[in-house]
């Protein structure tokens, strides 16, 4: 039975999050959104207070945290700005959390204790300028030459682009089953920055999440040592999907912390504004607005932490977690929107906030499987044609 009470380990790494939000992100934020940069200080406040190591086991440098602190933090992080919680959702959600659970020991001691300590950075490599929810019409590929693999390839919207250290990159290993679409020739391997033909870029222009850093990973003649080739040949494509499943996750629950902030700002503004001689926060339909942001928080909250309960458990969580992410993205755009209602024209205005959530909730409601996916996901569940079996490998359970 799913407990809701938080541990005193669940609390302390919430308030750890927190803390990093109310000193360091929101009280300049703003000018970051709009010079379009990262803010300089968000990665190194991360790092000491160790939500870099969120999720990894203490001997390979991490804090060794459950699931659910883990949802937390992207929560308390997200309160602040969308930035913040994507440098959780990429660094542990799609690149950390693999690694642990499909990378081998030598390649966990490289490529995780530094990422768990704060040290290095990693992102993941899967989206590219014609494949996004097609994830078998990637074209990057990876051919045999010695005992490497020669990478060539294009990655596009890849979040941390030109921070990660290290990229979890997926290419096609078999041209033959490229051609015919089959995913078992796909295969996932670790790619270092510093390596010869790796370039990247930023993406300009972005519609929200400005003061994140997302641009393209361009890869010509990279060659990759044969060791750096995670788990098996043609395994790849489970390995993105596990990916996925932890990055909607942290997805999930960062766009509660989104709804939140909606609320929190709605409920001050609307008791100090006032038309017709009274706030607006006893007009009706202002409170209608309001009300619906609450119910939003908070079934979407219980969605994300079921789903955070399940990888606790080490139990199959893709159905949960794709609910989850689907529900609280829609609601995080619907809070967002009559957030900026509420504030009438200083919403249509960066004077307040509320312009920068309604920007930013957009976005996740297309990465990590569009709406649109995970809507027929939910209906393949409940008409049977869709059955999760369970993983060679998952997530290890954890006893917090």
């Amino acid at each position: 039975m799913i407990d809701f009470e938080l541990t005193e380990n669940q609390i302390a790494v919430r308030d750890m999050a927190r803390d990093v939000t109310e000193k360091v992100i929101k009280p300049t934020i703003q000018e970051y959104d709009r010079a379009h940069k990262p803010h300089p200080d968000l990665l190194p406040a991360m790092a000491k207070a160790n939500l870099l190591g969120f999720c990894i086991p203490e001997k390979y440098g991490g804090l060794g945290t459950d699931y659910i602190s883990l949802g937390l933090a992207c929560e308390e992080l997200e309160y602040g700005d969308t930035s913040a919680r994507v440098v959780l959702s990429v660094h542990i959600g799609l690149y950390a959390l693999p690694v642990l659970t499909w990378a081998n020991e030598e390649q966990k001691q490289k490529y995780l204790v530094p990422i768990a300590r704060g040290e290095k950075i990693g992102s993941f490599g899967l989206t590219e300028p014609a494949a996004g929810s097609d994830a078998v019409g990637i074209q990057t590929t990876a051919v045999k030459g010695g005992n490497d693999w020669i990478l060539n390839g294009e990655k596009m919207w890849i979040s941390l682009a030109d921070l990660a250290d290290y990229f979890l990159i997926f290419a096609w290993t078999d041209l033959d089953k490229k051609a015919k679409r089959d995913h078992s020739g796909l295969s996932a391997f670790i790619v270092e920055r510093e390596w010869q033909g790796v370039s990247t870029g930023k993406i300009p222009g972005k519609l929200g999440v400005r003061a994140g850093n997302t641009g393209f990973i361009a890869m010509q003649d990279v060659r990759v040592p044969g060791e750096n080739l995670v788990y098996e040949e043609g395994q790849g494509f489970k390995v993105a999907m596990f990916c996925l499943d932890q990055g909607r996750y942290t997805v999930a629950a960062g766009s509660c912390g989104l709804i939140k902030a909606c609320r929190d700002a709605s409920v001050e503004y609307a008791k100090q504004r006032e038309t017709f001689q009274k706030p607006i926060a006893d007009h009706q339909l202002v409170k209608q607005m309001i009300a619906n942001m609450e119910a939003g928080y908070e079934y979407s909250s219980y969605l994300w932490m079921k789903a955070g309960w399940l990888k606790n458990q080490g139990m199959r969580s893709t159905k949960a977690t794709s609910l989850a992410k689907w529900i609280a993205c829609r609601e995080a755009e619907k809070a967002a929107a009559d957030a900026v209602q509420v504030f009438g024209a200083y919403g249509f205005s960066d004077e307040y906030p509320v312009e920068r959530f309604y920007r930013n909730s957009k976005g996740a409601s297309i990465y990590e499987g569009t709406r649109e996916i995970h809507t027929l996901m939910q209906a393949d569940y409940a008409l049977g044609y869709r059955v999760d079996k369970q993983l060679e490998r998952d997530l290890p359970k954890t006893d917090q």
